[in-house]
């Protein structure tokens, strides 16, 4: 990987996308930084410590929320959208229609979903000026209505701005603008969550032997999620497929064996981060509105600690119990990967595909039974990806809760993270190979 990064700086071509795509990030942290006007910065502070459930929050806004920057939405709106959108796509024949439209038609889909993201960020951003309001975090340089139109025009202008610049990335730089800028926020808040990790483990033990034993579990515990993370991503269930042989004048064409690569982790991080976001959408709405999670307080208050996820895997007599929280985390990331692959692959497709094209799976009838064939294998292998996914994203759930260490990041952050560095990696390496065929077949 790092043998390919440094290949790729001695071309010109591939340098500048590099280099423009280096610029961009540099302009989003920037921004990250840039205080909105109209909040009270010292009370604000003091407020976003108190809430609960961020972490994830803060991991897709690289902690510009907790700044309130003019970024404070961040790109959260547009990934709200794109999740509507796919799943509209399933319910209206005409986006389906679209989508199926080949380039012209997902041009219209894209238009539409950049029209819901900015509806999405006027709302987002209101509800939140009404919040603050109400929690007299805004300042009394406006009046109410003042601070409502500015706020909400900087939080919206901020989201449209990041949505802007993530499609000048993927057609200026190196693609895939905004994996790469969520890739970014992520990454700006590992530092302090590892910091955090080892004032915790390493910091406050007095015994030299906890000590260590804290920042070898630091060590096996990162390289152990990257390592399942990696095998998750390499993974694959290979169908083989035979092409018959065909006459064409004098020729015999097909008769080649190939393979259908089947991804065990077919729908990627998405259950993931459709799981926590359902979860959590709840929590911080209410923490948003000055109603708290707590296991004393009213009915709702104590399904908001069930759904906290830093409230699980505390072993003690009053909390285990809230611990079960966790099993409806395992339901809707199993769901959600179901549902998704249901979405975007269809076995139907394919087996007819193969049918026009004169091939067959050995032992496997052309038509129905390919289909049922391939949904049976898909089943199988969703699951799989759907345990493994979920044992990586609990592993930092479980360190937080057993042994109180403050992570600022998860397992799902940490998928995001390795997922995207492995897609610019392979962008890089199929840039350079398009390069190296142009130059083979040139004149020059």
């Amino acid at each position: 990987m790092f043998k390919t990064f440094i290949n790729s700086l001695k071309i010109k071509d591939i340098r500048t996308k590099l280099l423009f795509t280096f610029v961009c990030l540099i302009i989003v942290r920037l921004g990250c930084m840039l205080p909105v006007p109209g909040i009270n910065r010292e009370y604000y502070s003091a407020w976003v410590s108190s809430l609960e459930g961020l972490d994830f929050l803060r991991a897709l806004t690289g902690g510009s929320f907790e700044q309130m920057s003019i970024f404070a939405l961040n790109i959260s709106p547009y990934i709200t959208s794109s999740i509507i959108m796919q799943l509209l796509t399933v319910a209206i024949p005409k986006l389906e229609e679209m989508q199926k439209d080949g380039d012209t038609g997902r041009k219209k889909i894209a238009e539409i979903t950049r029209y819901v993201t900015i509806g999405l960020a006027v709302f987002e951003s209101i509800a939140m000026v009404i919040g603050f309001n109400n929690s007299n975090l805004l300042t009394s340089d406006l009046n109410f209505a003042g601070n409502l139109i500015v706020i909400t025009a900087s939080f919206t202008a901020g989201s449209a701005f990041l949505m802007w610049l993530g499609e000048q990335i993927t057609e200026k730089g190196i693609g895939n603008g905004i994996s790469v800028i969520l890739l970014i926020n992520i990454v700006s808040t590992l530092p302090t969550s590892y910091s955090s990790l080892f004032n915790t483990f390493i910091m406050e033990p007095e015994k030299v032997v906890s000590k260590i034993l804290g920042g070898v579990v630091i060590v096996v515990a990162t390289v152990g999620i990257i390592l399942l993370i990696l095998l998750l991503e390499g993974s694959e269930r290979r169908i083989s497929v035979q092409y018959a042989k065909k006459v064409q004048g004098r020729k015999t064409v097909g008769g080649q064996a190939t393979y259908i690569p089947l991804k065990v982790n077919t729908a990627g991080v998405i259950p993931v981060i459709f799981s926590s976001s359902l979860m959590q959408t709840p929590v911080i709405i209410s923490s948003l509105l000055g109603v708290s999670a707590s296991r004393t307080g009213s009915v709702w208050q104590k399904i908001l600690y069930l759904l906290s996820q830093d409230k699980w895997f505390h072993f003690t007599k009053e909390e285990v119990i809230y611990t079960l929280g966790v099993l409806i985390y395992i339901a809707l990331n199993v769901f959600f990967a179901y549902f998704y692959t249901e979405i975007t692959f269809n076995p139907m497709e394919v087996a007819n595909n193969l049918k026009k094209q004169g091939g067959f799976i050995p032992g496997i009838r052309p038509g129905r039974p390919t289909t049922d064939y391939l949904s049976k294998v898909l089943h199988n292998i969703i699951f799989i990806g759907a345990t493994g996914l979920t044992i990586v994203a609990l592993i930092p759930i479980i360190l937080s809760g057993a042994f109180n260490a403050s992570l600022g990041f998860g397992g799902t952050s940490i998928i995001i993270v390795v997922g995207v560095v492995l897609e610019m990696m392979r962008q890089v390496e199929t840039m350079m190979r398009e390069r190296h065929y142009k130059g083979f077949l040139s004149d020059d």
